[in-house]
């Protein structure tokens, strides 16, 4: 460090704060805290830290510093200031995909409710986390049945000439049709909902008490026979919600493991007593941080993300500003907070158990740099992700002449092939051969029933195909509420990539990792693809080939299949072979019905 730095050091108030070191361009290399500037910064003097900041601290050529009045108040400045500045030697956490979350549309002019798993500033207002996931899925369902806020993402202009299904199910006001609703009324609505996500439901069913007495009174007894209902059904969801939330502990459990200049955090999220979720977050590059520190950092920003603040936060090693980060924590969920260091029993056993978990996590992620590895870093440059897109889910056509069609999905995780996660789907909501209609009908059944049991989408999703069905892709997603996951598309003519924010395909040098990874993934949805479409097709041959013999159905088609293999296999099956499955006569009779339709006779 400078010697002015160090003059600058000797310089500064006891009091609370953020102080900024910068470099040669007066650029913020690190952002900290401390309850006494004078204090803390001063203990940068010494010698003996760890190696991160030993490189910070002899690149620094600035000190600068902004007084708060509490130690609370300057954590809250410092986690701001890193979002903002992004020091290089500062812990920063990406931006969080995690956990399932709420958003109403408020910059809209008639908002609607939307699944998300990015918090944005675009003027929505967010409501969660939910776990697991599939609350989330059912929640939206709620408010759509109890204040029928739409869901749909077109323009609302009121010019459709008429509503959509939710409208006649009562699960949408209808802003899109002239004269269903008014501003107003939707309005209101939306307020509602908003105290409801919010758990203010004792002030929601004030409102509502005022208004049913209101309609009751001016003999509108049909609203108030509504608004009756209403209530009792926003009384039954919160006791729901009350008696979840009293079962147990609401817990957030941490453990990390730190192998030189890369890092892993486990958060074991424990509600109503029970472990619901694990979260992993990873970091390379971090000169050999101290798990301390790595944790004093992190925390503030993980729940500066999150609007769900547990009742404790237990932690395997004690963080700086322990104190601070627990008056700050209780301040925003508006009661105590306890930050806690378990020794033993029970709650010690939790955090052995999240370490582990750690330690697995960080083999898993950083075992080795293989070309798989290497293709996935290329990928998340090329296509900006928010970081190794870990889990790609690749799907495909197969049909013939627009029959049978079949659409298959493929699962990469971590590099290598999950082929016990392969589905197929048989399409069924159109006829003739158009892949983008059902590609819309594949990946829609996909995530709509993932979403319903597990409430996670991939980190990016492959299609086969070109502009035509990336789009198809694209609307299954936005009528699932999903449109933010990762969807690229790959043509096989000239191996072009096309991406959702660029109007001409990427062309990427045949040796490209990523694009050789993305190309292992999509040859293998073509092939599984491939597959289910033959054996479907066989299987329709077989039943199409049996239905002129009498006595033999579905049940008896299905033997067949399973003892022969295919209708090849039970046209060369001998007599007595079809006698053992069949019995005697049925097996005489379909063994005269192939040896009639081969026009050969078996000697």
């Amino acid at each position: 460090m400078l010697a002015s730095v160090a003059r600058k050091v000797k310089a500064l108030p006891d009091r609370p704060g953020i102080y900024i070191f910068t470099d040669a361009a007066n650029r913020p290399l690190y952002i900290g805290k401390a309850n006494s500037l004078r204090k803390r910064v001063a203990s940068y003097l010494k010698h003996g830290h760890e190696p991160r900041l030993e490189v910070m601290l002899s690149e620094a050529r600035g000190l600068d510093f902004l007084v708060t009045d509490s130690g609370a108040e300057a954590l809250l400045l410092e986690n701001n200031w890193i979002k903002r500045k992004r020091p290089r030697y500062n812990i920063l956490l990406r931006d969080d995909k995690t956990y399932p979350y709420l958003k109403l549309t408020m910059a809209d002019e008639y908002p609607r409710i939307v699944f998300t798993r990015r918090i944005r500033d675009d003027g929505a207002e967010y409501f969660g986390p939910y776990l697991p996931g599939g609350v989330a899925r059912r929640a939206i369902k709620l408010v759509q049945k109890l204040f029928q806020v739409r869901v749909c993402a077109i323009e609302i202009d009121g010019k459709l000439p008429r509503p959509c299904l939710y409208y006649d199910m009562h699960r949408c006001l209808g802003p899109c049709v002239d004269g269903l609703t008014t501003h107003d009324a939707y309005s209101n609505a939306v307020a509602e909902a908003r105290l409801f996500l919010r758990g203010q439901s004792a002030e929601l069913l004030r409102g509502l008490r005022r208004e049913m007495k209101t309609a009751s009174e001016e003999l509108k007894f049909e609203e108030a026979a509504r608004l009756r209902d209403l209530i009792s059904e926003i009384e039954s969801a919160s006791q729901r919600r009350k008696l979840s939330s009293t079962r147990g502990e609401d817990v957030d459990i941490f453990g990390f493991e730190v192998r030189g200049s890369t890092a892993a955090v486990v958060v074991l999220v424990m509600r109503g007593g029970q472990v619901l979720d694990r979260r992993e977050i990873f970091w390379e590059d971090q000169n050999a941080i101290t798990g301390e520190r790595l944790l004093s950092e992190f925390l503030p920003q993980i729940y500066d993300r999150t609007t769900f603040i547990p009742k404790e936060i237990h932690l395997p090693v004690p963080v700086e500003g322990e104190e601070e980060l627990s008056a700050w924590l209780s301040e925003r969920k508006g009661e105590r907070v306890y930050v806690r260091l378990p020794a033993r029993g029970p709650k010690a056993q939790r955090i052995e158990l999240a370490n582990r978990n750690a330690k697995l996590a960080h083999r898993r992620r950083f075992r080795t740099g293989g070309p798989s590895r290497a293709g996935l870093e290329v990928l998340e440059k090329i296509l900006a992700l928010d970081g190794l897109p870990q889990r790609i889910e690749g799907f495909d056509i197969s049909n013939f002449q627009g029959d049978k069609t079949v659409a298959s999905l493929v699962v990469c995780e971590d590099g290598r092939m999950r082929k016990t996660e392969y589905r197929s789907f048989n399409i069924r909501g159109h006829r003739g051969p158009d892949d983008t209609a059902s590609l819309h009908e594949a990946i829609f059944r996909r995530y709509r029933r993932r979403l319903d049991e597990v409430g996670e989408m991939p980190d990016l999703i492959l299609i086969d195909g070109g502009r035509g069905q990336l789009n198809a892709g694209l609307r299954a997603l936005a009528e699932l509420g999903v449109e933010e996951t990762p969807v690229v598309a790959l043509a096989k003519r000239n191996e072009e990539l096309y991406l959702v924010d660029h109007p001409q395909p990427l062309r990427l040098p045949r040796k490209n990792a990523g694009l050789q990874q993305l190309q292992r993934i999509r040859d293998e949805a073509h092939r599984f693809a491939i597959t289910r479409h033959r054996s479907r097709r066989r299987r329709a041959t077989l039943r199409s080939s049996l239905d002129s013999v009498a006595g033999i159905g579905p049940k008896r088609r299905r033997l067949l299949l399973t003892r022969f293999g295919s209708l090849s296999g039970v046209r060369e099956a001998r007599l007595p072979e079809l006698q053992q499955v069949l019995g005697e006569r049925l097996g005489a009779r379909l063994h005269e019905a192939m040896v009639s339709e081969s026009g050969e006779s078996d000697n």
